[in-house]
């Protein structure tokens, strides 16, 4: 048997034995061992609030290693990396989970230079991980291409890797990975950790060796009950552990609000499960307005996970409209990407698809498009407005986008997990600063729907009323 295999067995048996345990059974993963092991795992790359000279790692290790030691060094084209590389030490927390105690680490690299090809690699109690090798971004605009990837949630390995891994093949170099939230689903079918450990393991080595942007939704947070006996979220203790990102967000919201600048392209990253439930929508929306307001970026960017428009659920998130839309519109924000509903929608207009056409045979200029998209298993039927409201929309469906940035065009492609093209736009910039949607004459699919109990591949349908 090989070892870590062995370790999370007699683990199991361990934790199976105890009473306490036999009263709170958790489901595991069957045959992944997710234990800490003696060699580093879960090594995440994040960008910092300034992409092209900060980044960040964040790695797990048994707690016989107790300190963040990181190696670290420009890359070089011959194979002995270490002749340049230097020690870098950071921050470490233990988290005690249901596979057992683990020690997760974080190291902060600042004053990186621009434009540059670096290495590192990270230390367990046994030896070093592999190299793993990263680009920093450019001071100054210049075009990239980045992945936007909605919930995985549920059957992270099984299901949702297969969206993941088809997104990551198709694009030769994406220079950033952004998650709309719901990573994993944190109390429904397995353990947490095992959660996490599928969520690694479904994007491996890329997510090592590509900066991800991840927003937090509301299943990274846990139910609780408060001593008054009312029930209040908490974040998960995985989340800030798994991701070193640069806490310049707003007050009360430092570890799942953040900013950071990438190439030309300010990312705003929001916390709606936090404003919606835990009172921090005023703070929320008036760092919001100076993140906006301040930015000199190319584009503009924010990620969120509940969406302002639904496509699912019967209603729309009407506080984070409420508060949030008219800064989107008034600072001219280009796309908001988002999750959350489980189904798809590009919505342009609110007055609905038609308006968007009236909009485009006049030339009239638009503002933010809204995005909602799902990469999982779980799936979620069409609200009644989703026919006609969103220039486009999917249910039943997995799938990820890739968004080409340029000077003056952004341009999004949608595709189905099985790599076919499912929506195509641009966002045109003139000279002006006006924009205008741009659908290219590019083969698409058919709106996929489900009919009754049928699905659109002819098969029954998997999505769920909300």
């Amino acid at each position: 048997m090989h070892r870590p295999l062995l370790l999370a067995t007699l683990l199991a048996t361990a934790l199976t034995c105890s009473p306490s345990f036999a009263q709170q059974a958790v489901p595991h993963s069957p045959g992944q061992p997710y234990a800490a092991g003696n060699l580093a795992d879960r090594i995440v790359l994040t960008p910092g609030a300034d992409a092209a000279t900060q980044l960040a790692i964040s790695f797990r290790t048994d707690v016989q290693q107790g300190t963040a030691q990181l190696e670290f060094g420009p890359a070089l084209a011959r194979p002995q990396l270490t002749a340049k590389a230097q020690p870098r030490s950071g921050q470490t927390r233990r988290v005690d989970a249901e596979n057992g105690p683990s020690n997760y680490h974080q190291v902060r690299l600042e004053q990186l230079t621009p434009d540059t090809a670096y290495v590192y690699r990270v230390k367990g109690s046994a030896g070093w991980s592999e190299w793993h090798q990263f680009r920093t971004a450019r001071q100054t605009f210049a075009p990239f291409t980045f992945l936007y990837l909605g919930d995985t949630q549920n059957d992270i390995l099984a299901v949702a890797s297969r969206t993941i891994r088809q997104a990551l093949r198709s694009v030769a170099r994406p220079a950033l990975v952004v998650h709309a939230g719901d990573l994993v689903a944190s109390r429904d079918e397995l353990a947490h950790d095992d959660e996490w450990g599928e969520w690694n393991q479904a994007g491996g080595w890329a997510y090592a060796a590509i900066p991800q942007l991840v927003a937090a939704g509301n299943h990274e947070y846990i139910d609780t009950l408060l001593a008054d006996g009312r029930e209040s979220r908490t974040l998960s203790e995985h989340f800030p552990a798994q991701f070193a990102l640069p806490r310049n967000g707003a007050e009360g919201v430092a570890e799942t609000s953040y900013v950071s600048d990438y190439q030309g392209v300010r990312f705003v990253v929001l916390d709606g499960t936090s404003a919606l439930d835990l009172g921090t929508l005023g703070n929320q929306t008036r760092w919001l307005e100076n993140a906006l307001k301040t930015s000199q970026a190319t584009w503009n960017v924010v990620v969120m996970h509940q969406p302002i428009y639904t496509c699912a659920r019967p209603e729309d998130t009407e506080e984070l409209k409420a508060a949030w839309q008219p800064l989107l519109e008034r600072y001219n924000v280009d796309l908001v990407l988002q999750g959350h509903d489980h189904c798809y929608s590009r919505l342009t207009h609110a007055a609905g698809r038609d308006a968007t056409r009236q909009a485009q045979q006049a030339n009239q200029p638009i503002g933010p498009v809204y995005l909602v998209s799902v990469t999982g298993s779980k799936m979620y039927g069409l609200n009644d407005r989703a026919h006609t409201q969103p220039d486009r929309s999917a249910e039943d469906t997995q799938l990820f986008q890739t968004i080409a940035v340029e000077q003056n065009r952004l341009s999004v492609r949608t595709y189905t997990a099985d790599d076919r093209l499912y929506d195509a736009f641009d966002i045109q910039r003139d000279a002006k600063g006006n924009k205008y949607l741009h659908e290219p004459k590019l083969e698409k699919q058919a709106e996929r729907f489900c009919n009754a109990d049928r699905g659109p591949d002819g098969l029954p349908c998997s999505a769920r009323d909300k």
